[in-house]
Formats: C-alpha cells, structure tokens, sequence
C-alpha cells in the first residue's frame, strides 16, 4: 500500500476502533426508549423563539473560533515557531486561545444580554488571564513531552504516547478538583440541612462514599444551574451549584444529585479511562502517519486535530447513551417522573437552551440527550409505571 493511501486508512481505522469500543461500553442495561414528544407541548412558542435566536447565533459564533483556531494551526504549520519543542508548543497553545478572544467576547455578550452570564468583563478577563497561564503549561508539556517522544522513538513515539495520554487524564480526573477547580471558584462544605441528607442517602443508594458534599460559587458567573461529581478516591466529591440550590427546589436538586450519582452507580468516570486507553494506541497511531517522520510541534497538533475530530463524534455519541443511562437512574431512583419533566423545562429556559436543536448539531457536537428527549424518557418510565 502506498504511503498516499496509510494516512487516510489509518484516521479511518482509529475511527472504526473507537466506533467498535464504543459500542462495547455502551450501555446494555438501564437504558429506556424515550417517548415521542414535541417541544411546542411544553414550550411556549415565545421560549421556543428566544431559545432558538439566542443558540442560533451562538453556534454560528463557535464555528467560527474554529475556523479562527485553524487558520493560526495552519499558518503555524507553514511557518513553525524557531525555538525549542517546549516554548513552540506555549506559543502555540496561547495563539490558538488568543486569536478567537474577540469572538468569545461577542457570545459572551449575548449570553450577557439575555441573563445567562453575570460576571464582571474584569472578572472575566481574570479568568482569561489564568486559562492562558493554564494553557501554556499545558502546551509547553505537549510540545516537550510529544517532541521528544518523536525525536528518542522514532516511528514508534505512540505506543508511549498512549501510556502518556492515559497517565495524564488520570491526574486530571484526581488532581483537577484540588488544584485546578479552586482557581476559578470558591469551593465551601454543604450546610447540614435538608439537601445535605438528601446527597448522602442517594450516594448510600449509589454505593459512593461521599469524600465531602460542596457549594460552588457558580452564580458569580452564571445563572445556569448544575450539579456534578468529580475526582477519583479520595478526591471525589458532590459539588453543587449554589444557584441550584438557591434557585431550585429540593425535589428538583435531589433529581439533580440522583443523575449526577447515576454516574458512580455505573463506574461511568473509570468506564471513561477504559475506553480512552483502548482507543488512544490506535488514535496516536494514526496521528503519528497523519503528522509524518519528523513534525513540528505545529504539525502534530495539527495531526492531533485530524483524528480527534472524527473520533470526538463517536465519543459524543457513547456520552449521550451513559447520559441517558444516568437520566434513567435517577428517574427510577426518585420515582418523581412529573418533577423531572418540569426541571427539565425550568432549566432549559433557565439556561436558554434549545430543547430540540437539528438532528445534526446533537449528533455531532451533543454530549448529552436534547430535553425533548429526556421529556420523552421521563414519559416513557411513567407510562410504564401506569402513569397518564
């Protein structure tokens, strides 16, 4: 086979594999088919409107920070910084953050504009100010690690790249929420109280041993409500938004924290680490013909990019199944079908979300199901308990 044709068949390979495993680790278990249901039956045509010609734009403007970011990555490529592995790589990773700055600063306005953002433009130029700093150690790694990889194992630089890849989101997954979350939010224990038992029942019921229950301060920057769960042993923990808490009934919060401990009911965050060990030596492989013998950190970033893109989709496809998984549990975990339905259109207006964007934009870029869908899975479980 000739070189001109590898580059293609081995993006596609990774692709096929990553298609493979995620079918494999999709979830068998616990899934529900949602009902067929319509936006305008819960929606006004009003909100249906607002949240359509506030996303609308939104998209428009995050396609174009892409096409931004890979006009730098181009003209970078063509013309690679003349400085060490290392230094290329913060360079390039600050330029490809700052070029689409005044575009990130138009959506920010109009998520100002409609309520969705609440902070100050110096708070966020703080914020700006750290990511990039964030950023440039994070380039600096990649351009240093990733060149030398290249220089001391030739052809075979991905086989440790893959060891790499998967040691370096492990330590994100412990360390983030100790060291990276406290510097952009204050971080506070959750107050005895109603919700605080509510999180520690429902982490009992989804066998997680709590290591603390937290309030983040997410109102200083938004008025969109959330909940997670993050870290790995003794890192992990239950954050909540303090605006849910505030903005949110206890019902509608305990909901909340049932989807987000759906997660660790079904190992989701090491089912994660899984796939992406399974999937990074074939991914990494690709990127390594993709970038050819001997690449510019540039060059590399830009083969990085050829094959995460493809692979990023099949990856959004595997995260809607565990979201609508999680969805599922904390459905029949609470039993509370009508509270699930009318959180889900409080939040949707609430974070001026479309609730059945196009069939294309959630195939390719949605990580979670569209709220017409968890309507209609919420639809389905109550139907089935004979419900209306």
């Amino acid at each position: 086979m000739s070189k001109r044709w590898k580059v293609p068949v081995a993006v596609v390979a990774a692709v096929a594999v990553a298609e493979a495993v995620a079918l494999l680790l999709r979830p068998r278990t616990g899934l529900v088919d949602p009902a067929p249901v319509k936006a305008a039956s819960y929606f006004s045509p009003a909100e249906l409107d607002r949240a359509r010609d506030f996303r609308g734009p939104q998209l428009a403007l995050y396609g174009g920070v892409v096409l931004v970011q890979a006009g730098v990555l181009v003209a970078l490529v063509r013309r690679p910084p003349r400085t060490r592995p290392a230094a290329a790589g913060a360079i390039l990773a600050v330029a490809l953050a700052v070029a689409p700055l005044p575009l990130s600063a138009i959506a920010r306005q109009r998520a100002v504009d409609v309520g969705l953002v609440t902070q100050s433009w110096s708070g966020w130029a703080g914020d700006v100010a750290k990511s990039l700093g964030i950023t440039a150690v994070e380039g600096a790694i990649f351009g240093g690690v990733g060149i030398l990889l290249v220089r001391r194992l030739r052809r075979r630089w991905w086989i440790a790249g893959s060891a790499v890849v998967v040691v370096v989101a492990t330590a994100y997954t412990y360390a983030g929420p100790i060291v990276l979350d406290p510097l952009f939010n204050r971080f506070r224990d959750l107050p005895a109280g109603r919700t605080r038992n509510d999180v520690l029942e429902l982490a009992g019921k989804a066998g997680l041993k709590v290591g603390k229950v937290l309030k983040v301060d997410a109102s200083k920057r938004t008025t969109a409500a959330n909940a997670y769960v993050t870290g790995l042993g003794a890192t992990k923990r239950v954050v909540l938004y303090d605006n849910l808490i505030k903005d949110f009934t206890p019902d509608e919060t305990r909901l909340v924290v049932a989807h987000e401990l759906g997660h660790v009911h079904y190992d989701d965050v090491p089912r994660g680490l899984l796939y992406l060990a399974i999937i990074a030596p074939f991914a990494l492989f690709a990127v390594s013909r993709v970038a050819g013998h001997d690449p510019t950190v540039p060059a590399l970033a830009g083969a990085l990019l050829v094959v995460a893109v493809p692979v990023g989709i099949v990856s959004n496809g595997l995260s809607r199944a565990v979201e609508a998984r999680a969805d599922a549990y904390a459905l029949k975990t609470t039993g509370d079908t009508n509270g699930f339905i009318g959180f889900q259109k409080r939040i949707a207006i609430q974070n001026v979300s479309d609730p059945d964007p196009p069939r294309w934009e959630s195939l390719l870029l949605g990580t979670h199901p569209t709220t017409v869908q968890r309507i209609g899975l919420a639809t389905a479980i109550d139907r089935s308990q004979g419900g209306s």
